[in-house]
């Protein structure tokens, strides 16, 4: 005999599964950023990293004679290989989190919801320390849709919590 609830999906509204969409669609592109930056620190292993900032920052027409040319140079030179394969692996991990999240949120499956809500959660005291370190707008940016995401997400399932667990009168 079938349930006479609809699954959590079915009830879902409109403006709610397209919210979901959007946030499974940033994950996504979160996504691919990570495993970009992932190729290039693997592909970066075995190169003198120094010498390919150099030319990336020529490329870009910056001043070789500026303070910033030469403060990322100097960055540049302490890259060692084992960093690199750090990077790329931490990158890689990342990715693959950032994709479960993403599909499960456009498949509208719960379970994802919770993911992205921890996963997300985690990283704000980390977003938070940075902004207050750093204050630079993108990371302000990322910092309010991550807060966004996991209050919309907080408020979304303690409601369908509380859906469930209503008593409906005989």
């Amino acid at each position: 005999m079938e349930s006479p609830i609809p699954p959590i999906a079915a009830r879902r509204s409109v403006a709610e599964r397209n919210t979901l969409r959007l946030i499974g669609a940033f994950k996504l592109l979160k996504t691919a950023l990570l495993i970009l930056i992932s190729i290039g620190a693997f592909r970066l292993v075995h190169r003198n990293v120094e010498s390919v900032a150099q030319t990336v920052l020529q490329h870009l027409r910056a001043d070789p004679d500026s303070e910033y040319f030469h403060a990322v140079l100097a960055k540049m030179a302490r890259v060692t290989p084992e960093r690199l394969r750090w990077l790329g692996v931490g990158t890689a991990f990342y990715a693959v989190l950032y994709l479960i999240e993403g599909v499960g949120l456009l498949m509208e499956k719960e379970w994802a919801e919770w993911v992205t809500l921890v996963s997300t959660s985690l990283f704000v005291p980390l977003e938070i320390y940075e902004v207050a370190k750093h204050m630079r707008w993108a990371q302000i940016l990322v910092l309010v849709i991550n807060l966004a995401i996991v209050a919309y997400l907080a408020m979304a399932l303690r409601w369908k919590h509380r859906k469930r667990n209503r008593v409906v009168p005989a």
